[in-house]
């Protein structure tokens, strides 16, 4: 009898997070939506098309996140995007996809980046960027059980996105503010039952490296999200860089999770990242936490047959 009722409220808790999530009943979601990362700061592309082509070389970047294993319908994402420099005087373009499944529903989203730099000072960089693209939503509700709800019916629609952003670097720190979507969409089912409105969230993210030795780095990092009608989130970090190759670390989302980081840099072009992190809060005693991959291949990283010295 213990496992049926364990059973029945993991099963409910499921529910009424896709509900939430996707599409809650007869009035407007407002959430934070977008995916998020612990490893944001390898994945600034997705987030601020400012970076694009700032690292001087083309760089591929994949991530795979598995978010609160065990929990039925838990957010599921891939994300890839390619950045490059055209050499076109500071200007940078890139291509981002990502595919976010959540219970019910599947987003994809596709995006072409566009930058363009400039010398702030002798040692500072200002880069500013605009993104366009497409956003698709697929919510198949034949997924869940429809004895809750007959009326909430299939969604698939598509709505366009266009962000900007800002990205102020030197070699030692960076900081950056941007929207991935300025447009607010508006989700609905053909009788209106339902509706899960987008709303534009907004990044702020920093971080500097500090020289501890000539084979250690230190690098503190912070990720700030806002969006109308959720509380503000936080993400800090702080990685150690050993002789240019591993990365070890930890991150605390504040009142949700804490991580851990490693990263190594397998070759000049090659770098392999982990990340582990666990829910804090009372979903925590629902899953095992949060596994997140990410690998990124790059051409024109060898720098005097040495590793590409850019820690962000």
């Amino acid at each position: 009898m213990e496992v049926k009722r364990d059973t029945k409220s993991y099963s409910m808790l499921t529910l009424r997070i896709c509900i939430v999530l996707i599409l809650g009943t007869s009035f407007s979601v407002f959430s934070q939506q977008d995916s998020q990362y612990t490893q944001y700061m390898y994945n600034t592309i997705t987030i601020n098309p400012a970076y694009a082509g700032n690292r001087g070389v083309l760089s591929l970047n994949g991530i795979y996140r598995t978010q609160w294993v065990g929990l039925d319908g838990a957010p599921e994402t891939i994300n890839f995007s390619a950045n490059t420099p055209i050499g076109l005087g500071g200007v940078g373009v890139g291509l981002s996809f990502v595919s976010d499944k959540i219970g019910p529903s599947t987003e994809s989203l596709i995006a072409a980046d566009f930058s363009y730099t400039i010398r702030a000072s002798e040692r500072m960089k200002l880069s500013f960027g605009l993104k366009a693209g497409l956003n698709l939503l697929d919510v198949d509700m034949d997924k869940l059980n429809s004895e809750y709800d007959p009326n909430l019916i299939d969604v698939n629609q598509s709505s366009p996105l266009i962000g900007a952003g800002l990205y102020l670097h030197s070699d030692k720190w960076y900081v950056g503010l941007s929207t991935p979507n300025l447009l607010k969409t508006d989700h609905y089912d053909d009788v209106a039952v339902s509706t899960a409105t987008e709303k534009a969230h907004f990044y702020l993210i920093g971080g500097y490296i500090f020289d501890l030795s000539s084979s250690l780095k230190f690098k503190p990092a912070v990720l700030a999200k806002a969006v109308s009608g959720a509380p503000v989130s936080l993400d800090v970090s702080a990685n150690f860089l050993i002789n240019n190759r591993f990365t070890i670390g930890g991150a605390y989302r504040f009142d949700a999770g804490v991580g851990f980081l490693a990263g190594f840099q397998i070759s000049n072009q090659l770098m392999l990242g982990y990340a582990y992190d666990y829910n804090t809060t009372d979903l925590g005693n629902y899953n095992s936490g949060s596994h997140e991959i990410f690998l990124r291949f790059e051409l024109g990283a060898n720098v005097n047959n040495n590793v590409n010295p850019r820690f962000f």
